[in-house]
């Protein structure tokens, strides 16, 4: 187009818009509609000709096929899903949409991840191999990352139990084949808990950046059985603001969220710590009343996932038991401390003398405690077993009390809160 000296070039808003705002070509904007699936007014007629692999009607063509239609997955044949197992109708719609769109999905961008999960009650662990990754989001100016993987288990203290594989460098799609373990894990948590797994990029001289995650409820997996996933990587789920509100919610939200973090702050789980508790009876059974006193055995076997009390990250933690109610202050037994852990393995055993009955009327405390140089030591959490006690603590006392001569072990999880008849020391 060529124009003249001295005439006036004249452009349409239209245009001056497409010109100044599109680097591209203009595309339509995506309805609502174009999401779901659009169906025919009329029945289709279950003729071979009118049979069509894009037929969506409930009852025809390629549809019938699977077992009913997409408007019935209540009767969806587990074989007309490919081989990564049966999944829900609307999840693997939405999922069809986002794949084959011509714009590119923020969830697919970012990448997939591959990894397994195991949850052996024996041991109480839960052990998750992290595979690979593909097809990860460029984060470095050659094209490529550092992708490394991080685990926590929520909700739960991030520092306390984060696991985090090695470091790929120069990859998009980088092979770790490495497990990680949590230990201490319980039925309950399993199901209660959730698996965050955040994909990030490793940098030397700058913060590390994060790529992806990907959340998984600990309740998918069946005890002693692999589970494996392929997900793909999305942002964090965004925080509700307060601004985003109006001036009448305002109030409520951060009332409601100063409640929420008081609640957790009361409920804050400090660490796992592994009991063992048996009861030696006396060896004559015949003696005296004096002389049938026998002995409890208490084994502090270890702790995992402590609450980091120092600077550096870590504690150097150590473990206290009482047996109250004590008169003559004589039942305090400690451990000896691990410097720079929150997982120390203690393997040491306390014994008390003392009859069934006695017995049946004490409370067993048991404190863990951060030891700090020329200052009070940080109490880190503590857990009490008695009669009067609740959960697996209750449950551990009174297996101890009725299998004589048993060693009972079970995990326990550690609260914030402090007994009152408690001081550090």
């Amino acid at each position: 187009m060529t124009v003249r000296r001295g005439q006036k070039l004249t452009i349409s808003i239209q245009e001056h818009m497409a010109i100044d705002v599109c680097p591209g070509p203009i595309r339509p904007i995506r309805q609502i509609s174009a999401y779901f699936p659009r169906l025919s007014p009329e029945p289709v007629s279950p003729s071979p000709a009118s049979s069509s692999p894009l037929a969506l009607s409930p009852g025809g063509g390629a549809a019938g096929a699977m077992g009913g239609g997409l408007l019935s997955p209540g009767r969806l044949h587990p074989g007309a899903i490919g081989g990564s197992g049966l999944r829900s109708l609307s999840s693997s719609m939405d999922t069809s949409v986002e794949f084959n769109s011509s714009d590119s999905d923020d969830c697919t961008s970012l990448g997939t991840l591959d990894f397994e999960l195991r949850y052996e009650t024996s041991s109480s662990s839960l052990h998750c191999t992290i595979q690979r990754a593909k097809g990860l989001k460029p984060m470095d100016f050659n094209g490529l990352a550092d992708p490394y993987v991080k685990l926590h288990l929520l909700p739960g203290a991030c520092k306390a139990n984060k696991l985090k594989t090695r470091t790929v460098r120069n990859s998009l799609n980088p092979v770790w084949n490495e497990t990680l373990t949590y230990i201490g894990i319980t039925p309950e948590d399993m199901h209660r808990k959730t698996l965050r797994l955040s994909v990030c990029d490793e940098d030397k001289l700058t913060h590390n950046e994060f790529i992806g995650e990907s959340r998984v409820a600990l309740r998918r997996v069946k005890p002693d059985q692999t589970k494996r996933f392929r997900t793909c990587l999305e942002h964090p789920p965004p925080i509700p603001s307060p601004t985003a509100m109006g001036a009448a919610l305002r109030g409520i939200s951060c009332y409601l969220r100063e409640w929420e973090n008081e609640q957790l702050h009361s409920l804050e789980e400090r660490g796992r710590l592994l009991l063992s508790l048996q009861f030696l009876p006396p060896p004559e059974e015949g003696a005296a009343e004096e002389a049938q006193r026998g002995r409890l055995c208490v084994g502090v076997q270890r702790c995992a996932h402590l609450a980091a009390m120092d600077v550096n990250g870590f504690s150097d933690p150590y473990v206290k038991t009482y047996l109250k109610p004590d008169v003559e202050k004589k039942s305090k037994h400690k451990t000896a401390v691990i410097k720079k852990t929150l997982n120390p393995e203690f393997n040491e055993e306390f014994f008390y003398e003392i009859s069934l009955s006695e017995l049946a009327r004490k409370t067993l405390e048991v404190t863990v405690w951060d030891y700090d140089l020329g200052r009070s030591n940080d109490f880190i959490g503590g857990v009490c077993l008695s009669c009067h006690s609740q959960g697996d603590a209750l449950r551990h006392w009174m297996d101890c009390l009725r299998n004589k001569g048993q060693r009972v072990e079970r995990w326990h999880i550690l609260t914030n809160e402090l007994p009152k008849s408690l001081c550090p020391d």
